[in-house]
């Protein structure tokens, strides 16, 4: 944020302060008086008046010291120009299909949009409320938001690397406990994802968030591994852990068969006939019919029971769909 020192009141310079420190957390005085073009005492004096106003300023000595606003601030208003404005909107709507409609009063995000959009300058805010208005978005088929005090608590919990007692259910209904060290909080396609070290199985496991019904903080501290990366380690884990195995022998190379398999699916490794993807799921019956059904190479599902019949189920209606048509003149009643 640029100010303009020559032009600003002393009560501009004060508000000015109070928008550096929040923008800033640990602004030294030096850095606060050349932004506004004033000494360091002009500055210790802004900060006098803000704390005068009940505004908690925190300051700390030392080299790395500087000024923040305490909790419980009072901040000023925030300022929009139209652009950032019109994508905060379309990334609202585009993340939450439902915030283009006029909200209802428990739907949180169109909530909160409307105060944004209310709250904005009579430009910006105008531009935001036509876009909001007349934008239409595909309402989301398979809604996995997940609850957001649920999702703060394992923030919180991996933030302070403390351990977590979780309740977990399943897509085909099974209810699990589990202790768990909660590596990482990731956003993968839209869908929240923990990734964590599972005392339970003691392994690494990805549990959807919008499927965790309980979280409890302990006081167990626990250390993530050395270099983690959330988003690779989350690709990789995705297809292990789940109740039913899945073996599928793909007539194809690694490399061919890589264009149309996932990390959710399970892992490709080289096999006598191509390859093979290995994996576990908690629901055949999506990944015969969404997931496998897709794949334009010939392949063979050799396990586990539930998919191998959940696959056979869906050839046979797939080929009764594409029967040949009676003669012609057959009474068919």
């Amino acid at each position: 944020m640029r100010f303009e020192p020559a032009e600003m009141s002393a009560t501009a310079r004060v508000l000015s302060t109070l928008q550096v420190l929040q923008d800033r957390p640990g602004v030294t005085a030096a850095e606060l008086s050349r932004r506004l073009g004033v000494t360091e005492r002009a500055t210790r004096r802004h900060i006098a008046i803000l704390r005068e106003a009940g505004i908690p300023v925190l300051s700390t000595r030392g080299p790395y010291g500087g000024y923040r606003l305490g909790r419980g601030a009072a901040l000023a208003p925030v300022v929009f120009t139209e652009a950032e404005a019109l994508s905060l909107v379309m990334a609202v709507i585009d993340s939450h299909p439902s915030a283009a409609a006029v909200t209802s009063d428990d739907d949180a995000v169109g909530s909160a949009l409307d105060k944004v959009v209310r709250a904005l300058p009579r430009a910006a805010g105008r531009e935001a409320a036509a876009l909001r208005e007349h934008a239409c978005a595909t309402p989301d088929r398979h809604p996995s938001r997940p609850d957001p005090a649920t999702t703060s608590a394992l923030v919180a919990a991996s933030a302070g690397r403390r351990q977590v007692r979780i309740t977990y259910v399943s897509e085909s209904g099974s209810t699990w406990p589990d202790v768990a060290d909660p590596w990482a909080v990731v956003v993968r396609h839209s869908r929240w994802y923990l990734l964590c070290r599972s005392h339970r199985a003691d392994a690494v496991r990805t549990y959807r968030i919008d499927r965790i019904r309980e979280v409890v903080e302990l006081e167990e501290p626990f250390e993530p591994p050395p270099g983690l990366d959330p988003v690779s380690s989350l690709e990789e884990h995705l297809g292990v852990g789940w109740e039913f195995a899945t073996r599928v022998v793909i007539e194809a190379s690694v490399e061919e068969a890589q264009r149309w398999v996932h990390p959710a699916m399970g892992a490709l490794t080289r096999h006598t006939h191509g390859c093979v993807l290995v994996g576990s799921t908690s629901n055949p019956a999506m990944y015969a019919r969404e997931w496998l059904a897709r794949i334009p190479l010939p392949f063979r599902v050799e396990g586990g029971a539930e998919l191998v019949g959940t696959t056979r189920t869906l050839a046979v209606q797939l080929s009764a769909a594409v029967a040949p048509p009676a003669p012609a003149g057959e009474d068919l009643s």
